[in-house]
């Protein structure tokens, strides 16, 4: 965990969604990678797809970008929609 990042990425909740902070701010739950770079977009900070791997930037706690939905990484990725996994029975 980088410490100082300006964004953090809390694990997943029961429903799937993570909330977000920047600068200590908590500006809303993301489902997926996509609602992620719209806060820092609306942040005003750098929106591509390398900064989720940026450790200076986003600070994730208890799931790396790759975990959606309410499994943690101990189970396996979750079903939201950045897993890429399909829920249909």
């Amino acid at each position: 965990m980088a410490k100082g990042a300006p964004v953090s990425v809390y694990p997943p909740s029961p429903d799937g969604g993570r909330r977000v902070t920047i600068r200590g701010a908590d500006v809303g739950t993301a489902y997926n990678l996509l609602d992620v770079l719209e806060f820092l977009h609306t942040a005003g900070l750098p929106k591509t797809d390398t900064t989720i791997d940026d450790p200076e930037l986003i600070d994730w706690h208890g799931a790396g970008p790759d975990y959606w939905g309410p499994d943690g990484p101990e189970n396996g990725p979750g079903d939201g929609p950045a897993s890429g996994s399909d829920s249909t029975p």
